[in-house]
């Protein structure tokens, strides 16, 4: 099992209030990355915020040991050529600890970067992206006329496929567009807080994709969590933070998510209706998991609520369903991190360890190109 821990602002223990938000810079940055290599987790996710992921990456790293990074990036923001020095380099100087989580975004938050695409060619363009990458980092000298980029002789200079492996790719998305691009180019596939029934007719979905293509991906899941000594002071904390949730946060990010043209949201928009019930348990989605932070944080809103023992029994329901990474954070993230991080993690099985990127049949994914790209 990987498990990853959250490194992204805002934070705090109601951080959709002024009062409940924590200052988050670069010293509570090396806090955390230094609790998450202490304790044990396979690496963490830096998402896109208010911080440069890159910079933010780059700056920790001397401050960690084994811990892994998942960077994410987002496709056509920076050229391929470009992305993939900068990954290359990271990979180097980090010894084989950079993951690439690959990130379509939504309209609104790609547009105020210049990025004014619709949802299904933002699809078309990482599709034509991830295939440049892949040559780069298998070494090629890359001359390419397409519709979305053009390179005339690119080429690393760094030992690729050499010394310098690839770094693994992520990838979420639920649209059908988004899993043809993962069935053709990632390594593992990742999915908001969904239940365990719908993890598992995905990952179904996508393992029969990918089998087009004569690959197989593995499959993750990004989650909080509310770990208390028992159930009943689980839920405790879970009241505590439902009682926060005020009208005007409610509106403010139900406002917020519902101009989003991401799948994904859609789906964890309907956990819960953008509405706040009188009894917090009406929000239980699926045993356990808890849909009630949807209401005031977009993304995945959903929360494994419970003992350890329930905890174990819920991460156990995801990996019946084919899931064997786990993206979790909590509320604050540091405190949560060491909370999870003492009362569970010593009992799962966890990798330190990447999976390696697998092999791609090239011939197979440029006969099936779009048909206004020409690769010279």
């Amino acid at each position: 099992m990987n498990v990853f821990w959250y490194m992204c602002a805002p934070d705090g223990a109601y951080p959709w209030q002024p009062e409940g938000s924590r200052q988050v810079d670069y010293g509570y940055y090396k806090q955390l990355a230094q609790a998450y290599d202490h304790l044990g987790y396979t690496g963490a996710l830096f998402a896109t915020g208010a911080h440069d992921v890159w910079v933010l990456a780059s700056a920790l790293l001397a401050h960690t040991e084994r811990l892994r990074f998942l960077v994410a990036i987002h496709p056509g923001l920076v050229a391929p050529t470009l992305l993939a020095k900068m990954a290359a380099t990271f990979q180097e100087f980090a010894r084989g600890r950079l993951l690439i989580n690959v990130v379509s975004g939504d309209a609104k938050m790609l547009g105020a970067y210049g990025m004014m695409l619709p949802h299904d060619e933002r699809y078309d363009m990482a599709d034509e992206y991830l295939q440049l990458w892949h040559r780069l980092f298998a070494g090629e000298s890359v001359t390419h006329q397409g519709k979305y980029f053009s390179t005339d002789g690119a080429k690393l200079a760094l030992p690729v496929g050499e010394s310098i492996a690839p770094p693994p790719l992520w990838f979420g998305g639920s649209s059908d567009k988004a899993l043809e691009v993962a069935a053709r180019h990632v390594d593992t596939y990742l999915s908001w807080g969904e239940t365990p029934a719908q993890i598992g007719e995905k990952v179904k979905a996508v393992k029969a994709r990918a089998a087009q293509y004569g690959r197989e991906l593995e499959y993750g899941i990004r989650l909080y969590v509310i770990v208390r000594d028992t159930d009943e002071k689980a839920w405790e904390a879970a009241a505590d933070l439902y009682g926060r949730m005020d009208d005007a946060a409610i509106t403010a990010n139900q406002r917020f998510v519902a101009r989003s043209d991401s799948v994904g949201q859609q789906r964890m928009t309907a956990l819960h209706g953008g509405l706040k019930p009188e009894n917090l348990r009406d929000l239980e989605v699926a045993p356990n998991l808890w849909a009630g932070i949807g209401l005031v944080r977009p993304g995945p809103g959903t929360a494994i609520v419970g003992s350890p023992d329930t905890v174990l029994r819920t991460l156990e329901a995801y990996q019946k369903a084919g899931v064997d990474t786990f993206i979790l954070s909590g509320m604050p993230l540091l405190e949560e991190a060491y909370r999870f991080g003492e009362k569970v993690l010593p009992r799962l099985d966890v990798s330190r360890e990447v999976s390696k990127a697998r092999n791609y049949t090239w011939s197979t994914l440029f006969d099936r190109d779009l048909s206004t790209v020409k690769n010279a």
